[in-house]
């Protein structure tokens, strides 16, 4: 795993709070998304008679989810560096050096955040620990999350 250093400042740390309204101002973007392929898987596998038949494979829905998840968060963070929830909360995604991430970053860091949460969001949680203060994904991707400032 490459060093972090912690940021030069801490006006640059990003809120706990802001990083999390962001992801839920994402999440509400990504779950209609999702839907709308499980309409058009539904629609190439037909309906089902009963509750208890499966009308989509579930490996056919699980790659579908990680296609999209890697998509929507790979064009905007490739793009800008941020996504619309994080344009909202002023959050900005970027690598060491100041740039943008690369598309292996960009995987690096979903996988990352994935295992950062099931790791029973211990990921999450080592934030709080100096003097990083980065999540687990920042520091296998080599990104991190900066605060931008009020537009005027």
């Amino acid at each position: 795993m490459p060093s972090s250093p912690a940021p030069s400042s801490s006006a640059l740390i990003v809120p706990l709070w802001r990083h999390a309204l962001a992801m839920l101002y994402d999440s509400l973007l990504i779950i209609p998304l999702f839907m709308a392929m499980q309409a058009v898987w539904v629609s190439i596998w037909g309906p089902v008679n009963t509750i208890q038949e499966q009308a989509v494979p579930p490996a056919v829905q699980w790659s579908g989810w990680i296609v999209i998840l890697t998509i929507f968060f790979g064009a905007f963070w490739r793009r800008g560096g941020q996504t619309l929830g994080m344009q909202a909360w002023r959050v900005k995604l970027i690598t060491e050096t100041g740039q943008k991430p690369t598309w292996r970053q960009v995987v690096v860091r979903l996988v990352g955040a994935v295992l950062s949460a099931a790791a029973l969001g211990i990921g999450y949680a080592w934030r709080a620990v100096p003097p990083s203060r980065r999540y687990w994904h920042d520091t296998l991707s080599g990104t991190h999350l900066e605060l931008m400032p009020k537009r005027e």
